[in-house]
């Protein structure tokens, strides 16, 4: 059985005995559209065939099946001029294929590829999409989508809000699941990335980011990685539009972190009316506190860029009680930065301060600590980006070899750590039991149910172990494996290798890491991830020193420390 839905050569093919496929005219995630003829009542219309991944009788496979049934069922419940119609769903082959109306046109997408639109037409482009979305909201559809592919420009001056694939229809069961993330980068809310999940609001959000490129020409978070994208969306103001005219104030005001601080649909629509008909535009209503990004500064610069002057005095991070044991010899951890202490706390500089260099700052200093909680922790969470169906870039093969330390024994230290005491540390919160040796400290602990991950860090001199654990994570450990390697490779001279690998019988995913942070002090990283039978993920993790004694007894600890681990015993 075929899982594209049909032959190496669907062209010419005759789908529910009356749908010929003609021509191929777009693709997305979720399959091939092809222009059609239906031949019952001599109309030509848009088919789209599904691509679904695997074995039919997998479970992933039957997952992207369902979606696609999902989609007709949304877009045909949403009543509006500028929502597709769907004519039909057809089965062939057990696979859905959904027959809408041909839209003749071209994209938004295309049109921004000549250059921007002026702000009057954009805002008559805005306002159909608004309407088609507020009709989806009012049947309990929310979107997901919303992006310049997908807004179709027809005859006539139509406008179309097509693809419903990956809406969320309140009362069914989601269809996304760990290791899977939809949607456009781009254009996705804020909200959806730190885990509270998808309302109007964030399509409210995605349309604000829609108007944005439309008239400036691109979207306003797009950088030159995935991993400072991400931290933009969620840490950065958007650049002042320039070209935006009446529409400026409420694109500023929909692409505002906050969602219950962003204009309501009612709001934007009489802006967006008078700016398309050239009507005196009604101030935008003021909200109700001030909207304060959670900045992840110094992930959301291109590599290279220089920031001349802070922005302002709402930079001023609120700092909260260290959580520390009592006062000791300082560990090479205390003597690092708070946000090498605490993800949830990076600290940016002051209102006052200004910086003018003369050549790009220094890469900051990131494996040592992991990407912010409100980035990687909120991607286990809520909707994670990376992972089994990683949309935005299709992961590398993964090469299934020994661990390194099995297949190379290490020559011991001066004192084998394996020999030494060791203590055993019951963490009932993360149900698990982490054993350390005796001269490694408590240097740091964090987390809550709320406040994921939970995290325990012991210190010895540079060498630093930490046990994570994300009760109800949204990825999975592959997920995870490459979610690591996709953020350590944003790191000067970095390089992981990823190895499949076992823990307490479950399948688990090793990642291997050096980089060198500065030109003269390399550094490794030894993690190991598992998901278990109860929904729980574990990361340990194993920081040093690269190319000294340190580094070997860095080795050994995280090959005891991982082998006399205990999870789900806690």
């Amino acid at each position: 059985m075929s899982n594209d839905g049909g032959g190496t050569s669907p062209k010419g093919r005759l789908i529910g005995g009356r749908y010929r496929l003609v021509e191929r005219i777009g693709s997305g995630g979720m399959g091939t559209v092809w222009r059609a003829h239906d031949e019952l009542v001599d109309r030509e219309v848009a088919v789209k065939q599904p691509r679904l991944p695997g074995d039919p009788e997998a479970e992933a496979h039957q997952r992207a099946s369902h979606r696609l049934y999902r989609e007709a069922r949304a877009a045909a419940r949403v009543d509006h001029p500028a929502a597709v119609s769907i004519h039909d769903v057809v089965v062939e082959d057990g696979l859905p294929w959904i027959v809408m109306e041909l839209v003749r046109g071209e994209s938004l997408h295309e049109v921004l590829r000549r250059g921007p639109v002026d702000p009057a037409e954009t805002a008559r482009i805005g306002l159909a999409v608004l309407g088609a979305l507020r009709a989806a909201h009012a049947v309990g559809i929310v979107h997901r989508d919303v992006k310049p592919a997908n807004v179709l420009l027809g005859s006539h001056g139509r406008v179309v809000l097509t693809d419903f694939g990956i809406a969320h229809v309140q009362g069914e069961e989601s269809l996304t699941v760990s290791g899977e993330f939809v949607g456009s980068i781009d254009f996705v809310a804020p909200e959806r990335m730190s885990g509270r999940g998808a309302g109007p609001s964030s399509d409210l959000w995605s349309l604000g980011v829609l108007l944005y490129a439309a008239v400036e020409g691109e979207p306003p978070f797009r950088r030159t990685t995935l991993e400072s994208t991400l931290a933009a969306i969620l840490s950065f103001d958007p650049p002042e539009p320039k070209q935006a005219g009446p529409l400026g104030p409420l694109i500023t005001g929909l692409l505002g972190k906050d969602p219950d601080l962003r204009p309501d649909a009612e709001e934007a629509a009489k802006i967006l009316e008078a700016a398309a008909e050239g009507w005196p535009v009604p101030p935008l209503s003021e909200p109700q506190a001030q909207q304060v990004p959670d900045r992840i500064r110094e992930l959301g610069e291109d590599s290279g860029t220089v920031r001349l002057r802070d922005a302002g005095p709402d930079l001023k991070p609120e700092r909260k009680p260290e959580l520390r044991p009592e006062p000791k010899p300082a560990l090479a951890s205390e003597r690092r930065s708070d946000l090498d202490r605490d993800p949830d706390r990076a600290p940016v500089p002051g209102p006052d301060t200004t910086f003018v260099p003369t050549t790009a700052p220094p890469r900051p200093h990131l494996l040592r600590r992991p990407l912010p909680a409100a980035l990687l922790g909120a991607a286990l969470v809520g909707g994670a980006w990376f992972g089994i169906s990683y949309v935005l870039a299709e992961p590398e093969p993964i090469a299934v070899r020994e661990p390194t330390y099995t297949s190379a024994p290490l020559r011991p230290a001066e004192t084998d750590i394996a020999d030494e005491p060791w203590e055993k540390h019951t963490e009932k919160a993360m149900n698990a039991t982490l054993s350390v040796p005796s001269r490694y400290q408590e240097d740091h602990r964090q987390g809550s149910a709320t406040d994921q991950p939970r995290m325990v860090i012991y210190g010895d001199g540079d060498i630093e172990l930490r046990l994570s654990v994300w009760d109800n994570p949204s990825v999975s450990a592959m997920g995870r494996a490459y979610q690591v390697k996709t953020a350590w490779a944003a790191q000067d001279e970095a390089e992981t290798r990823i190895t499949e690998t076992s823990l307490q019988g479950l399948s688990a995913y090793q990642a291997d890491t050096t980089y060198d942070d500065d030109g003269s002090s390399p550094s490794r990283v030894m993690q190991v991830i598992v998901s278990t039978d109860d929904g729980r993920l574990y990361e340990l993790r194993v920081d040093m020193p690269k190319g000294t004694t340190q580094e070997k007894e860095g080795m050994a600890l995280f090959k005891e420390a991982r082998d006399r681990l205990v999870i789900g015993k806690g």
